[in-house]
């Protein structure tokens, strides 16, 4: 083993090392080396790159990571969203990036239940987004160690959807958005996008693949066979990126790919596969037309139950995913102005995880389920019943003095259930930009001598506008139907009006 050192492109008084094994890890184009301090990595390129693509790579390291540096944020972008690659080298004619180490969360600590044959490996996402490997009967199933909570994966497609955002709106497109190109934990409900060097920046640098097969947009794939000069071809964009970011969510949450399913447009698999996923695609869970329906029988006894959309459709997700996976797969399939866009998907995914409710049944593998508004709920997964009441808090707010109108916004009670400010007021948004002094909570709700109650721990305007009564801050309220309660006296500042369900359970 020897100690070779490389020189930056962009600033020559720059140097790196890295460990020569003889025996680089190798990725689909570069070799990569451990640095001695495992502090980064050096990928090298095994083919020579043309002047574009340096200077794409350049771009992305000189221009593009300074600017998520300086603006709010950076910090939590670079160490939590992106591994973003911070400098171009070369080295005996070869081109090569620097990129960070990964967080030692995204390499499983077991791996298999039954053996360590990945341990210490990379978590990368296609391990989460199928069905065999959480498989209770599957001679590979990752330990549930590794697996995490349904919630957990809510929290994952957040990560990705802000990456997502965040590229957009530098101007930038993924262009190969993936379960290859992302690192999961679920246990620490995290999200990594990786291999970012050859962002697509529109005008300039264009896409040099297009995309992984899952995930390529209807309108690439069905274009494809046209010249890259041609008007009519498709190349990855940001619309395309919004295409991959659905279905990796969608995988995330139900195991499952939202168009391969048992309909069959040509008897030749390769023209077949071209056509489900291109020209003819169509939603697996259709709400009119059936015919892309997957067929049980048909479908490895790996994938149930993910894969019978009787027992577990998409709109288990909720009201607000399940309306963006009907414009992802429906109305955006074949129009891709009508994709939903990443923000969406992140505030969609926020919304929903206030809608969830823990399982009463101690052996449920998901633990969580999406409140479904009905009288009586219980877990889609293990068929658990709630037990006892469920406060649900509808919130308002006020369009103008004394007039006050709902949010399409509700939060479900469960005991030790947190409330945050921006629950409290609807000018604090929950997203990366955050203070810290807001992400700590407000107040919390516990049952108590066979009542809910809130307890106050910040609201210093609480008030029981059903009883006219003020909630000091340290003091309880009960919670009980129909009661309305202002949070919060400052502007903004939001009533919710409490609905107690399942009151025979």
């Amino acid at each position: 083993m020897s100690i070779i050192t490389v020189k930056s492109i962009n600033d020559p008084t720059k140097t790196y090392q890295y460990l020569d094994t003889k025996e680089p890890m190798r990725g689909g184009m570069k070799d990569v080396y451990f640095s001695p301090d495992k502090k980064y990595v050096v990928a090298l390129f095994r083919d020579k790159l043309d002047f574009n693509q340096k200077d794409r790579l350049k771009k992305i390291t000189g221009h593009y990571l300074p600017q998520i540096q300086k603006k709010p944020a950076g910090d939590y972008y670079l160490n939590e969203i992106f591994r973003w690659p911070t400098d171009v080298v070369e080295h005996n004619g070869l081109t090569g990036i620097i990129v960070p180490i990964y967080n030692q969360k995204f390499f499983f600590k077991k791996g298999y239940a039954i053996n360590d044959l990945i341990q210490g490996k990379e978590k990368n996402g296609k391990w989460f987004a199928g069905a065999k490997f959480r498989n209770a009967k599957f001679p590979l199933r990752l330990d549930n160690s590794e697996l995490g909570t349904w919630l957990s994966y809510f929290q994952v497609g957040v990560n990705l959807a802000r990456g997502v955002k965040k590229m957009h709106s530098m101007g930038l497109a993924h262009s190969d958005l993936s379960y290859n190109n992302v690192l999961i934990d679920p246990i620490e409900k995290s999200a990594c996008m990786i291999d970012l060097d050859g962002l697509v920046v529109p005008g300039l640098y264009p896409a040099e693949v297009i995309g992984t097969a899952e995930f390529i947009a209807p309108e690439v794939l069905s274009t494809k066979h046209l010249d890259k000069n041609d008007p009519n071809r498709k190349l990855p964009s940001r619309v395309t990126d919004l295409h991959a970011l659905a279905i990796l969510i969608y995988m995330l949450l139900l195991h499952r790919h939202p168009l391969k399913g048992s309909k069959v447009h040509d008897l030749d698999t390769e023209k077949d596969d071209l056509l489900s996923m291109g020209e003819k695609a169509m939603f697996i869970e259709h709400p009119t037309d059936p015919t892309n329906r997957l067929k049980l029988k048909a479908v490895s006894k790996w994938d149930i139950p993910w894969a019978d959309t009787a027992k577990l459709p998409y709109t288990l997700t909720g009201p607000y995913l399940s309306k963006l996976f009907e414009r992802a797969f429906i109305e955006g399939l074949h129009k891709p102005i009508q994709r939903p866009i990443a923000d969406e998907w992140e505030q969609a995914l926020l919304k929903t995880t206030d809608l969830m409710q823990p399982c009463h049944n101690a052996q449920c593998e998901q633990k969580w389920y999406v409140f479904d508004n009905k009288a009586n709920p219980r877990c889609p997964f293990c068929g658990t019943a709630h037990k006892g009441t469920l406060p649900v808090l509808d919130f308002y707010f006020q369009m103008q003095p004394g007039k006050w109108k709902p949010e399409n916004h509700r939060l479900m009670v469960y005991n030790n259930q947190y409330m945050f400010k921006w629950h409290a007021n609807r000018n604090i948004i929950r997203n990366e930009r955050i203070a810290g002094r807001d992400k700590i909570p407000v107040g919390y709700f516990t049952f108590y001598k066979d009542k809910w109650v809130f307890v106050n721990q910040k609201l210093d305007s609480l008030k029981d506008l059903t009883e006219d009564k003020e909630i000091p801050v340290g003091s309880m309220v009960e919670i009980t139907d129909g009661k309305k309660l202002l949070l919060s006296a400052e502007k903004g500042g939001r009533v919710v009006v409490i609905t107690m369900a399942n009151k025979g359970g």
